[in-house]
């Protein structure tokens, strides 16, 4: 995509110069992906500028669509999209794309994609009739972190993020590095990127089950569902040794077949009232224990594992299902985010791994997997052999996003 120095990229004009539908779009529907991009700062000097920031920015999101995972298969899939492209010369050369990726500001990236993507999530919610309970409609956000095993640091540490991932519509929504390897200082970080919190239920791991995140969550007045494990040892013994026996049992309707075994999973809930429970941790209205059943289909062989939760939602807020419920889709962010990233889009084996370029990478891979799902596609493989066998594909998706 090359432009005159004199004029806008042809990509960049399409956009603009396109006219809303007849019925007009609201505010909220208006903002696209490009208009989001064009707030980037732009880090080089602005002589001698062929391509603009946005140009590029989009081109690499296209290219990942279609599969690209390297400087050099962006600028590939650049010259091999030349025609659909347009311009008035040659698109950006590899090494352009490695320079502006590797230099701009990952942040303000990451800011710009953040709120598209939230603009995209109130659309696609307000357009859905609400079916279910009030409770069960409670946006629920997951917070969990990923190491970039390819990039490194300047100092030598391999390179982290943490991500917030939408429960139910399964899209990232916010992204930040890891500083000095603390994840639980990107915590707050990254959910420090969503404007608003309130009501909203964060799950997290139990690295993440800090009294300093609890009392982030009280001011932003949000909840939180933590899983309790060894590395915070008097709260899970205290849990432990609640009276389980007198709770009422639910069994978890989600337990499923699959992956070379059947599990199931019971549920009970005890508020904590009444028990010495609740002062062990600031803001703990409920605790949970899961117990998961798994047979191994091959050999038969029975295993059973304990899981201990607390929560700050009282019971007029989620049923013991409900709970059980948001608690397993916590791990949607590992299957489908993390491994997606992984496997589908390559990331461990990516050799991108200076400057902000390993950053800027991970958020076009998520912005790509956001656009196939928000475009109706569930199976990303199957999405992205769509995007690179179908010419134009990649480019429309972008430009309708």
């Amino acid at each position: 995509m090359a432009a005159c120095s004199s004029s806008p990229s042809l990509l960049v004009a399409a956009v603009i110069g396109a006219g809303p539908p007849t019925g007009g779009l609201s505010a909220g529907q208006s903002v696209t992906l490009l208009q989001e991009l064009m707030t980037v700062p732009d880090p080089r000097h602005r002589r001698g500028r062929r391509h603009s920031l946005q140009s590029i920015l989009l081109i690499a999101i296209c290219a990942v669509l279609a599969g690209a995972r390297s400087y050099a298969a962006i600028g590939d899939w650049a010259g091999s999209q030349r025609p659909a492209l347009g311009g008035c010369g040659r698109p950006p050369h590899r090494a352009t794309i490695r320079r502006v990726l590797s230099t701009v500001d990952a942040v303000a990236v990451q800011r710009s994609l953040t709120r598209w993507a939230l603009t995209r999530r109130d659309t696609t919610a307000a357009a859905e009739q609400p079916v279910s309970p009030r409770n069960e409609r409670r946006r629920v956000y997951a917070v969990d972190g990923k190491n970039l095993r390819a990039a490194h640091l300047p100092d030598g540490q391999q390179a982290k993020l943490v991500c917030v991932v939408d429960h139910a519509q399964r899209l990232v929504l916010a992204q930040t590095e890891i500083v000095d390897g603390n994840e639980i200082a990107g915590f707050v970080t990254a959910l420090d990127q969503l404007p608003e919190l309130r009501g909203c239920l964060i799950t997290a791991d139990a690295l993440h089950t800090q009294l300093g995140h609890v009392a982030y969550l009280a001011g932003r007045g949000a909840h939180y569902l933590f899983t309790v494990k060894d590395n915070q040892p008097t709260l899970r013994r205290a849990l432990a040794a609640l009276p389980w026996k007198a709770a009422p049992h639910g069994r978890d309707p989600g337990s499923n077949r699959g992956h070379g075994r059947i599990e199931s999973r019971t549920v009970s809930v005890l508020d904590l009232d009444p028990t010495p429970g609740r002062v062990l941790f600031p803001g703990a209205q409920r605790a949970m224990k899961v117990v998961r059943h798994r047979t191994d289909v091959t050999t038969g062989v029975h295993s059973a594992e304990t899981v201990y939760a607390i929560t700050s939602l009282g019971h007029r807020y989620a049923h013991a299902i409900l709970l059980a419920t948001w608690l397993r889709s916590h791990w949607r962010i590992e299957n489908s985010v993390h491994w997606v990233r992984d496997v589908t889009f390559g990331e461990d084996c990516s050799q991108v791994r200076t400057g902000a370029g390993p950053e800027v990478m991970a958020a076009l891979r998520n912005t790509a997997i956001n656009i196939s799902r928000l475009a109706g596609h569930d199976n990303i493989a199957a999405a992205q052999r769509h995007y690179s066998w179908t010419p134009t594909a990649a480019l429309d998706a972008v430009l309708a996003a």
